[in-house]
């Protein structure tokens, strides 16, 4: 069959069409969640509370169901962020999760001492969070491990950032 040149861009374009149109699913992708400390206070009886801020980068909303994340902050271990949030966040989206810590007497130091000399406070978070896709029934273990740092917040005494 001898196709007259004329119809080749209509057929080329009919194809591509055809094309995208069999690319019109939403993919659904799993992917490995975040976690960073949002704001860490320093209480009167010298425990932190923890606004932990948990990132989906899923392409679905997924339930955080438990959090289990070694803090340490300046290379000395402070102790364990033990939470059970229990919320959906949306695909691409973040929420935060405030949890209490009894910190180690060294993390403590390093704290006061980031805060009384207005100076930036490493930390590390290693662990699992544990989150259910919207559509699945079974929770899923995903190991974290993240480093970043916190400043003192101007005007908020005992307060990092």
């Amino acid at each position: 069959m001898n196709f007259p040149r004329r119809f080749l861009p209509v057929l080329a374009l009919a194809l591509a069409m055809a094309l995208l149109a069999g690319c019109g699913g939403k993919v659904k992708r799993v992917s490995a969640p975040a976690a960073s400390i949002q704001q860490l206070t320093v209480e009167s009886d010298g425990s932190w509370t923890v606004d932990l801020r948990l990132h989906n980068y899923s392409s679905m909303s997924m339930r955080f169901e438990r959090v289990s994340l070694a803090v340490s902050v300046d290379e000395h271990e402070a102790g364990t962020l033990e939470a059970t949030p229990a919320i959906s966040i949306g695909p691409s989206a973040a929420d935060t999760v405030r949890a209490t810590l009894r910190p180690q007497p060294m993390a403590r130091l390093a704290v006061a001492d980031a805060l009384a000399g207005r100076r930036a406070l490493s930390y590390r978070l290693q662990g699992n969070v544990s989150a259910t896709p919207e559509e699945a029934s079974k929770p899923r273990s995903f190991e974290l491990d993240a480093r970043s740092s916190l400043n003192p917040a101007p005007g908020l005494q005992g307060v990092l950032r």
